[in-house]
């Protein structure tokens, strides 16, 4: 077994960045379920694979394809703990962006309508199912362009993301049922815009 850093994961939640009972029209209850049943299902699940690979790479006998089913689910749990992580961080906030981050997001879009309007409908279309939907500045083509994501292993290739949205039923159904519109609205109005202007930052989107 090999004890490197690249097969260990700590297991550890990382707790919420605002008060989940001041968000406007998503109930406290909904988001600690979210955060400690799938969020952190996620990470203990991705602490158990990590220490798994580590054993099954020193066992010899062990088949290449029984190995990858490993790979696979070490993908789809990295996946899901970066993407909750990114969207609990982008939440707490009063849904109100600012001039700033209006600026560039119209830059790319045309005018900040057009961006959300987009978001939302890709968002509308993964309602009922499963996915994400992201704002992302892809560093190698240097745009900033909103992406739909089937699942936690699929995502827009060297991209950062910016602004982060659950679409799988389990981010509202406790709240909204099968009303995935009404959680749409509910995330936008809850959405950190200062944590966006960082990453838009962070990323050169606004330099692009």
């Amino acid at each position: 077994m090999t004890s490197a850093p690249a097969f260990q994961s700590s297991g550890t939640l990382k707790p919420l960045p605002f008060d989940p009972a001041k968000l406007s029209n998503i109930s406290e209850r909904l988001i600690r379920s979210h955060w400690e049943n799938n969020y952190g299902g996620s990470v203990k699940a991705l602490a158990v694979v990590k220490k798994r690979l580590g054993e099954a790479l020193a066992d010899k006998e062990l088949q290449p394809y029984v190995y990858n089913d490993l790979k696979r689910e070490h993908l789809l749990r990295t996946g899901s703990v970066v993407l909750h992580e990114q969207y609990f961080d982008n939440l707490g906030g009063s849904g109100q962006a600012g001039a700033s981050e209006r600026q560039v997001i119209s830059r790319s879009f045309g005018s900040f309508d057009v961006w959300e309007t987009e978001f939302r409908r890709i968002a509308a279309g993964l309602g009922g199912g499963s996915g994400w939907v992201v704002l992302g500045f892809n560093q190698h083509t240097r745009q900033l362009e909103n992406y739909w994501m089937a699942d936690h292993a699929h995502g827009p290739a060297a991209t950062t993301p910016i602004l982060m949205m659950d679409m799988y039923e389990h981010a509202y159904q406790m709240d909204f049922g099968a009303a995935a519109a009404k959680y749409i609205d509910a995330f936008f109005q809850n959405v950190q815009w200062e944590r966006v202007a960082e990453r838009l930052a962070v990323s050169g989107a606004t330099k692009a």
